[in-house]
């Protein structure tokens, strides 16, 4: 079995056993990680954090694009999405935290950084209880630098309100080449 079919595969397992940890069939199509990286300032970039990497298909695209000194924070709740992002990230600029988003700012108190540049989320949202929701939103917020993007993906518009609510007027996009087809939201901290 090639190492994408058992991504693929790995994925769907999970889909179905862990209904409120992962929000897709599938893994983000090549389109969508472009789209979504697309958003992001790698070239000033000295930390980024990814939420919710699933198996690491967008984790590969920002170690790809970022700088050798850019820190990357990958935050991932499900044991086995993070047992294999263990095994197939091995880089120096990569911090693999197993833990809930919700405890971001934690997170980063406890490597040193103070804010992030970008912020990646695969969060399926519309699983996620509304306190917790609130709470990753507010926290993002609150530790990305002024400029930063924050950059979001969902299959519905049902957290536009919430995250406009807290970042203002965000960018939509649409991306119609992955399964399901997505909206990515783009806000730049004021």
């Amino acid at each position: 079995m090639t190492k994408i079919k058992r991504h693929k595969t790995t994925f769907l397992k999970t889909f179905f056993k862990e209904r409120k940890q992962v929000g897709a069939l599938a893994p983000s199509s090549k389109f969508l990680v472009n789209k979504m990286c697309d958003k992001i300032d790698f070239e000033n970039a000295k930390a980024i954090l990814e939420l919710g990497p699933g198996t690491g298909v967008f984790s590969k695209e920002i170690l790809a694009r970022a700088s050798a000194d850019t820190k990357i924070i990958i935050v991932e709740l499900n044991e086995e999405f993070f047992k294999l992002l263990q095994k197939n990230l091995k880089d120096p600029r990569v911090i693999l935290v197993r833990d809930s988003a919700d405890n971001i700012d934690l997170i980063l108190r406890e490597n040193n950084i103070k804010h992030v540049d970008a912020i990646l989320s695969s969060l399926p949202l519309a699983v996620i209880p509304e306190k917790i929701k609130k709470r990753i939103i507010i926290k993002s917020h609150a530790i990305l630098r002024t400029g930063g993007s924050f950059v979001q993906y969902q299959y519905s518009l049902n957290a536009k309100k919430m995250i406009e609510k807290k970042f203002g007027k965000i960018k939509l996009g649409f991306v119609t080449i992955n399964i399901p087809p997505a909206f990515i939201y783009h806000a730049t901290k004021a």
